[in-house]
């Protein structure tokens, strides 16, 4: 088994006026847990009727930003000529690669009414073999990740394979991430990958692991040895897992850029502010 190398709480990061992510990844103790590299966390938050949730258009280059949503509605686009929108249960797997700027936010639709936005942007890094490569967007719609039923207990496989499904999102390194349901009083055991970084963040309910109790809005990064984790929950229960192959190479972030160098880094924002990377 897997024990707790670390229970991290998050940290609020304001957005603007009324609007902040709690964010456990990076923090004080750890900048990654490779392959990823941030986690903010949005919500449950209600958007009044008429209030416009929305992120300008920005650049990215050198890793995959996702959006997991859990409940509202969020619309994509980008220098690529993408548009997309996602739904509660969908996920937002765009791979910005050698670069794209894009905007995301609530649809025209969506603020016109108000309604509860909840979600996830996950940062994972990419190998520098793949770094610069063809920009991508991936719309993964919920009917479309396979779920696995243990007891009362529901497993979504976004990415990877767990046991028999694989999740539909397309990586450039082994990776596995699940959106895992506990109702109170249930258990899951969950296996990984020998030599995979295994972590989990708590969006909902309180859990037990390594008998530890951990409530909602809290990181548990794991052991290296072991090649499985059992967690209870203790309330009605919602987690992401995220496990993945460790990137072993230098890694240099600044703003929306994650290269390998400060070179990299330069570069990209010399290649950002020349339009190399589109316009909106």
């Amino acid at each position: 088994m897997k024990t707790v190398k670390k229970i991290i709480a998050s940290e609020k990061k304001n957005l603007g006026p009324k609007q902040f992510v709690m964010s456990p990844l990076p923090n004080q103790w750890v900048g990654q847990i490779s392959p990823f590299i941030m986690l903010d966390h949005f919500g449950p938050q209600h958007i009044p009727a008429g209030e416009p949730f929305f992120v300008p258009p920005h650049p990215h280059r050198g890793f995959v930003p996702v959006t997991i949503l859990f409940d509202g509605e969020v619309e994509h686009k980008d220098s690529v000529g993408n548009i997309g929108r996602i739904k509660g249960g969908d996920v937002q797997w765009m791979t910005a690669g050698s670069g794209v700027v894009h905007s995301e936010g609530a649809p025209e639709s969506f603020s016109k009414t108000g309604g509860v936005l909840h979600l996830i942007q996950l940062w994972i890094n990419l190998p520098a073999a793949h770094k610069m490569t063809a920009p991508s967007y991936q719309e993964i719609k919920s009917d479309s990740i396979p779920v696995l039923k243990e007891g009362r207990s529901q497993v979504r496989v976004i990415a990877g394979k767990y046991k028999d499904l694989q999740g539909p999102a397309k990586t450039f390194s082994p990776l596995s991430l699940l959106h895992i349901s506990i109702p109170e009083g249930e258990e899951v055991t969950i296996e990984v990958e020998k030599g995979f970084n295994a972590s989990y963040y708590l969006t909902k309910g309180e859990t037990i692991i390594d008998d530890y109790e951990v409530p909602a809005q809290h990181l548990v990064w794991l052991s290296d040895e072991g090649t499985n984790i059992t967690v209870k929950a203790i309330r009605d229960s919602e987690l992401l897992f995220m496990a993945g192959e460790p990137i072993n190479e230098p890694l240099v972030s600044y703003g929306p850029f994650v290269m390998n160098s400060k070179t990299e880094i330069i570069q990209a924002i010399h290649d950002y502010e020349n339009g190399l990377m589109g316009t909106l």
